[in-house]
């Protein structure tokens, strides 16, 4: 696929290493020089310098013929002005833009459409790291959460804890501890690298568990891998910028939300906004004033700031001070692995929330869902049976007949609102979202063309 990326900023580089890893024809337009001679030291991708609504050096980077337009400059009105050229002058099929002013998604069904603002598809990075910073705190204790077909299904990343029910027990016995509950271990990560499961598999201390289940079974399949933690009330965020507040806006009729913000502009604009959050003007790394507010009282930290280091000090000294759960934002993808062996709880990449949900507009045959995992090395994706026996690889076969590349497991199947976990003998029907987790996403092509009906089928 050939696929033009506007920006080489942190989203832009991300993506672009993501899609040049699966042969895609990549292109690379920024501004800044350096950038790209950086990406391109270190990717088989084109880049080209230029301004990137500008039709002259779109079409040196390559529009005339490109499948796919991808705007995630820093600039809304650049990213929105380069879809408007892609269409009208390229006749581009498919264009993505980041847009990440509010003032623009509140019109967003009336703005954004083929005769006004021609995107095909809006991301919002603010509003997907919210999202799942939301279900990481109406999930006590999980690492991850994650939604596939409209929320039926969930993926929920937990590290096994010492005197968890499972520990030191085979998977088989599942069944025995959760006899009306059906669920699925999807992967296990052992000191960071990837183990296969099966019925025989032993569950170690500090196992990264991957479980694939229907939604209302999430708290009871968690508690057999650690001590349930009691539900959060008591949240507090560092930074009212553009994802402080808008996390603050979505817990504060059900959690009891307090603000700190440096900015006093920001400070006064955030309290001007919020209805029941508390918001105060200081630095979030102020001992004192983190004792005033009782921070050890405090369910969730969250340093969502623009400073990659003010989110790490803070978030760490407020673990120290008896936060019960710390989380940092982090932008830069070097220093995530580095956190997470810290104090902090959870290190949450903003690249990595946004590449899932571009990759799923990317991937061939008719994929719907993809949530990158494990700093883009593992993926998670939904994808959609069609055809027959004939026509399709994978409609009428059950699941051990389908020839999955290694490492690659199905959990589970989603047939209208009916949730399925997979079995080996579970037979496929057409329109059926299959759930799959890959461990080495460098076997995408083989799932994609596994999901890819023949041209034959009418």
């Amino acid at each position: 696929m050939k696929i033009i990326i506007l920006g080489a900023g942190q989203v832009g580089s991300s993506l672009a290493a993501n899609l040049a890893s699966e042969a895609n024809d990549i292109t690379v337009v920024d501004t800044e020089t350096e950038r790209l001679q950086s990406l391109q030291d270190r990717l088989d991708i084109r880049t080209v310098v230029g301004h990137a609504s500008y039709p002259d050096v779109l079409s040196r980077a390559g529009l005339d013929d490109a499948d796919m337009i991808i705007a995630v400059t820093n600039s809304d009105e650049t990213n929105m002005v380069a879809c408007q050229v892609a269409y009208t002058l390229f006749h581009t099929p498919t264009k993505i833009a980041r847009v990440r002013g509010v003032g623009y998604l509140a019109y967003k069904e009336k703005l954004f459409a083929q005769d006004s603002l021609p995107v095909d598809v809006l991301i919002s990075p603010e509003q997907l790291v919210t999202d799942y910073i939301q279900h990481l705190i109406e999930h006590p204790g999980a690492l991850q959460v994650l939604n596939f077909a409209n929320g039926l299904v969930q993926l929920v990343a937990v590290k096994a804890y010492y005197g968890g029910p499972l520990v030191g027990n085979a998977l088989r016995t599942l069944r025995e501890h959760m006899p009306g509950v059906d669920t699925r271990v999807a992967a296990i990560f052992r000191r960071g690298k990837p183990v296969i499961p099966d019925g025989d598999t032993v569950i170690e201390v500090d196992d990264e568990v991957f479980i694939i289940v229907a939604k209302k079974h999430v708290r009871a399949v968690m508690s057999e891998l650690r001590r349930l933690d009691k539900p959060y009330k008591r949240i507090m965020i560092a930074g009212a910028g553009n994802i402080g507040k808008r996390l603050a806006k979505a817990l504060e009729h059900s959690y009891q939300v307090k603000i700190i913000e440096h900015n006093p502009e920001q400070a006064r604009v955030a309290s001007e906004e919020l209805e029941k959050t508390i918001v105060l003007l200081g630095d979030a790394a102020d001992e004192e004033l983190l004792l005033e507010e009782n921070i050890e009282n405090t369910d969730v930290f969250c340093g969502l700031t623009s400073d990659d280091e003010a989110n790490i000090l803070s978030a760490m000294l407020a673990k120290r001070m008896g936060a019960r759960k710390v989380m940092s934002l982090i932008n830069r993808v070097s220093y995530v692995d580095l956190v997470e062996s810290t104090d902090i709880d959870i290190a949450i990449s903003p690249q990595q929330s946004t590449i899932g949900s571009l990759l799923a507009h990317v991937r061939r045959g008719d994929v719907v869902v993809v949530h990158s995992l494990r700093r883009g090395a593992a993926e998670a994706i939904e994808a959609v049976a069609h055809g027959d026996p004939n026509s399709s690889k994978v409609v009428g076969r059950t699941v051990d007949q389908l020839k999955l590349p290694p490492g690659t497991n199905i959990g589970a199947i989603v047939r209208g609102k009916e949730v399925i976990i997979a079995h080996h003998d579970t037979v496929i029907e057409p329109e059926d979202h299959i759930i799959l987790f890959l461990v080495d996403k460098r076997h995408i092509p083989e799932v994609e063309r596994l999901f890819q009906v023949d041209v034959t089928f009418i």
